[in-house]
């Protein structure tokens, strides 16, 4: 199993909206593709970060969960690192990460498992 990490960040005006668009239409969307090794993904929030420029900030992580590396390149392509962040989230987002990284899982509880 791998988890594709990637990190977005807003400014704390604009975490309520980014939050409504991951959840609402971003992630719905993803998983509304019926990807062969797509298993979900989790979303976290964390309040209270200072960006680069020294301005508030809320970070979003979110994880996604494949069943194997190859499977990734049917959501994003052959350069299955690229980010994919949606114009409508580009709208809301002060900044993200350009690549996502991906993590082989060495445990997982029952729940995340394939299968």
């Amino acid at each position: 199993m791998i988890a594709r990490i990637w990190h977005g960040y807003t400014t704390p005006e604009n975490a309520d909206a980014y939050q409504d668009v991951l959840l609402g239409t971003v992630m719905p969307e993803i998983a509304g593709r019926g990807m062969d090794g797509y298993l979900g993904f989790h979303s976290l929030r964390r309040e209270g970060t200072t960006g680069p420029d020294g301005g508030a900030e809320t970070e979003f992580i979110t994880v996604m969960w494949f069943e194997s590396a190859a499977q990734i390149e049917q959501f994003v392509g052959r350069d299955s690192t690229v980010s994919h962040v949606p114009e409508v989230a580009r709208k809301v987002l002060k900044r993200w990460d350009e690549r996502s990284a991906h993590y082989a899982v060495q445990s997982a509880p029952a729940w995340a498992r394939p299968g």
